[in-house]
């Protein structure tokens, strides 16, 4: 069940709009001028440089993290996605003039990694855990299609066909053994099949995800030929590369996160594709442990700093989450991937959380700031102070060493149009609620007003092709919404409303959901939140920060019997957004550490902003999770 041609599908949406056009109008540029190490940033990248200097272009050395080449392949990719847009002559241009740089660096084989082009020549694919020579040629790739798709250039497309060749020739049955240290090429590849038709592309796509797990002590066994390491990297430690089984038999999200998801997501779109009854399930599997058991309530996964990687089913602490944007990225991929093999609502119910809350945080809404980790608690004085607390930072970064949830945030929101429909045959389904509209192969235009997520009145107005024809549309009902109407006739099915009938021009559907604050709860197993609710509008989560709400959150209280209200209100830096608002309590106690005498209940407003606009106004305290008095 495909998406149609993102060229074919146009967000006009009071919501998305606004981040689009963020990203493509400030994003994009100033993380251009990063890489080109113009922009006044204390943390330089150097990623063009490299490619420079590995073309004979420049004297000077690699400088930056081995895989400094990825960020220029998420960063073509987004723009790619940018033009489809709409048009940017200058976006264009650079775009061009990087490619073609591109095409100078690379060897005649083929090869292109500037780390290894430029220092250590002789140790070309010998250390495939660390050095991430596959996962750089994924993104390479993956920019490369999009670009294509986009534009219709094929420069960029060739220069990254020459790679993924050399890479079919060297890995796969009877040739040489391996598997990517972190997965990405092979959705890659899978992608380069789908819009060139070469099988080898697929084959070398299934190999990669058939060997892994195959040979536990793949990793272990390559460092014993070499006499050097490049992180560190533990080789003996098989579930944080997902090598401790095969893939079919793994039924628990484990290791580092977002190799994970990008390994799960590549499992998907193979399943899709070859009918694989064995992957699909093994997809659903660790679906279900990912979404289910290791999944924080904004849609972050990857619970711990220490591998940035998963731990234990419902081990969810909120002060020491690691909850990397790009793992939310990943989950988004996921999502979409499942959805295209079965039409569940919940893909889609996943892929909104990620949108709205999980993967939208980690960028500042004036696109020069971003998050790599995204607690749900910030506490003054101990996050990013205090031993185990310092990964979890008061305000976002401009820049990274490892910057690869920037341009990650900024290829997945410049490419919204490809999560929000999808069409099998004559049928459409529409998954996000996203204003604008979309064109479908069997000629049908359909607009969509949308005032969501602040109100929940979604407009549907439908052109069809041929007027009179028969066809379904099917609408996602999101699994939240307890109270929602359609204004004409359907049948419910796995989260979905489906309306089949002759449709004529300018035939109109219109939903309605009940919008309207509510609290949700942890599982009991979840210890961090005993005793806790948090508070949601829609698909928004929302948070307490101390700006609003004075110091020491963790003394606040929301009594189970208090009223939630919702406004609407202009606030600096955020923007018009509704804000909620319960009469709670603060606890205060004496200036005695321990004491017989209980804390002193006193009245407070309570006030929750989205969990996305937090951190916008400068350093403070947050807290999702808030006690119930």
């Amino acid at each position: 069940m495909p998406s149609p041609p993102i060229q074919n599908v146009k967000i006009n949406d009071p919501f998305w709009s606004k981040i689009q056009n963020l990203v493509i109008d400030v994003v994009l540029p100033f993380q251009q001028d990063i890489l080109e190490d113009i922009a006044p940033v204390k943390t330089k990248s150097h990623a063009v440089r490299n490619f420079r200097i590995a073309a004979g272009e420049e004297q000077g050395e690699f400088h930056g993290m081995v895989f400094q080449d990825s960020d220029i392949g998420k960063w073509l990719e987004a723009v790619a996605y940018a033009l489809s847009v709409r048009p940017n002559p200058a976006l264009e241009q650079k775009a061009d003039e990087l490619i073609a740089l591109l095409g100078r660096a690379q060897e005649e084989d083929g090869y292109l990694n500037t780390y290894f082009q430029i220092k250590e020549p002789e140790n070309k694919w010998k250390n495939l855990q660390e050095c991430h020579e596959l996962y750089c040629s994924g993104h390479l790739i993956e920019a490369a299609v999009a670009y294509y798709e986009s534009t219709g250039k094929d420069a960029f497309l060739k220069i990254m066909r020459k790679n993924a060749d050399l890479i079919c020739k060297r890995f796969g049955k009877g040739k040489t053994r391996g598997v990517p240290g972190h997965q990405e090429i092979e959705l890659a590849l899978k992608r380069l099949y789908d819009v060139t038709g070469e099988k080898s592309y697929l084959e070398t796509a299934q190999y990669f995800i058939d060997e892994r797990g195959t040979e536990p002590d793949f990793f272990t066994e390559e460092a014993a030929k070499i006499n050097w390491r490049h992180f560190g990297m533990k080789p003996e430690n098989k579930e944080y590369a997902q090598n401790h089984q095969p893939v079919r038999q793994q039924k628990t999200a484990v290791g580092h996160s977002v190799r994970a998801v990008y390994m799960y997501t590549g499992m998907a779109a193979l399943a899709n594709e070859t009918g694989d009854a064995e992957l699909l399930t093994a997809c659903r599997t660790l679906w279900e442990n990912t979404v289910h058991k290791q999944m924080y309530i904004t849609g972050g996964i990857g619970s711990t700093v220490h591998g940035e990687a998963f731990t234990v089913d419902y081990d969810l602490p909120n002060d020491t989450v690691y909850g990397e944007t790009c793992a939310s990225i990943a989950m988004v991929f996921f999502a979409r991937h499942m959805l295209q093999i079965e039409t569940k609502g919940e893909y889609a119910d996943i892929m909104e959380k990620m949108l709205y809350n999980g993967v939208l945080s980690g960028m500042r809404l004036d696109g020069k700031r971003f998050f790599y980790v995204n607690p749900l608690e910030v506490i003054p004085g101990v996050s990013g102070v205090v031993p185990g607390h310092k990964h979890v930072l008061p305000e976002r970064p401009e820049w990274y060493t490892c910057a690869c949830c920037p341009p990650n945030v900024s290829r997945l929101f410049t490419s919204l149009g490809q999560y929000a429909w999808s069409e099998k045959g004559k049928d459409i389904f529409s998954h996000l609620y996203m204003g604008g509209s979309a064109e479908f192969s069997n000629g049908t235009r359909v607009n969509n007003e949308s005032g969501y997520p602040w109100d929940g009145n979604v407009k549907y107005t439908i052109i069809p092709g041929t007027p009179g024809e028969e066809f379904t549309f099917a609408v996602r009902i999101p699994a939240w919404c307890k109270e929602w109407s359609l204004n004409t006739e359907y049948k419910l099915k796995d989260g979905y409303a489906y309306i089949t009938k002759k449709w004529n021009t300018n035939d109109t559907i219109e939903l309605k959901l009940d919008i309207k604050p509510r609290r949700v709860y942890a599982n009991t197993k979840v210890r961090a939140n005993a005793g806790n609710t948090a508070l949601m509008f829609g698909p928004l989560v929302y948070c307490l920060e101390e700006i609003d709400n004075g110091g020491n959150l963790s003394a606040l209280r929301l009594p189970r019997s208090a009223k939630i209200s919702a406004t609407k209100e202009n606030v600096d830096s955020i923007g018009e957004i509704t804000i909620l608002e319960a009469d709670g309590q603060r606890m205060e106690s004496n200036e005695a550490l321990y004491s017989d005498t209980p804390p002193e209940t006193k009245p407070a407003k309570l006030r929750a902003v989205p969990y996305y606009a937090w951190g916008n106004r400068g350093a403070g305290g947050m807290r999702v999770w808030v006690m119930e008095g």
